[in-house]
C-alpha cells in the first residue's frame, strides 16, 4: 500500500528508507500517533485550504489548531478548507493521506513553526498507512516548502 509517487520522490532525496507503512489505519492524528509511537503532537498533519481559489498546504503539529486571524495576516483570507470530496482531486492525495511530498504541481506547503520544538515530526506518506519520520529541517529540504510560517494555536512550546 506504498505510494509509489512519494516513495519515488523520498528516494530521490536520500529519504527513501524514512517511509514506513503501517498495518493499521493512520488517517487521524490519534491513529497516527497510536502506530508510530509518539505523541499526537509529534505528527506534522497536512491540511489543505483554498486561498484566492487556488489550493495550499500547510503542515503543522498534531496538537496545533488553525488560527484564524494568523491565517488571514499571512494570507489575506480567512482560512477555508477544501472540501473533503475534493482534497484528492486537487492535492493528488486522499484525506486521511495528504502529505507534503509531491503534492500536484503548483500547489504551495508551508510549514508551521508550531513543529520545529521536536527533533522528529512524522507526517502522513501519502495514504493512510504509510508515515515517514523527518526532522523539521529535513522536511523543509525535502518538501520544497515556500517556507515557514507561525497560523496555529494551542501548542505549546
Amino acid at each position: 500500500m506504498i505510494n509509489e509517487n512519494v516513495k519515488k520522490w523520498l528516494v530521490e532525496r536520500g529519504l527513501g528508507d524514512r517511509l514506513t507503512e503501517h498495518k493499521e489505519i493512520i488517517d487521524t492524528v490519534e491513529h497516527a500517533a497510536q502506530q508510530i509511537g509518539c505523541s499526537e503532537a509529534e505528527i506534522a498533519k497536512t491540511l489543505s485550504f483554498i486561498v484566492d481559489g487556488e489550493p495550499v498546504v500547510i503542515v503543522m503539529a498534531g496538537d496545533g489548531r488553525v488560527n484564524s486571524s494568523k491565517f488571514k495576516a499571512l494570507f489575506h483570507t480567512k482560512p477555508s478548507m477544501i472540501p473533503r470530496d475534493k482534497v484528492e482531486e486537487l492535492t493528488g492525495f486522499e484525506p486521511g493521506g495528504v502529505c507534503p511530498f509531491g503534492v500536484s504541481a503548483g500547489i504551495p506547503v508551508w510549514l508551521d513553526v508550531s513543529m520545529k520544538r521536536f527533533a522528529y515530526v512524522h507526517p502522513a506518506g501519502g495514504n493512510m498507512y504509510t508515515s515517514v519520520r523527518l526532522t523539521p529541517d529535513e522536511l523543509e529540504k525535502c518538501s520544497g516548502a515556500a517556507g515557514w510560517c507561525d497560523v496555529c494555536k494551542g501548542w505549546e512550546e
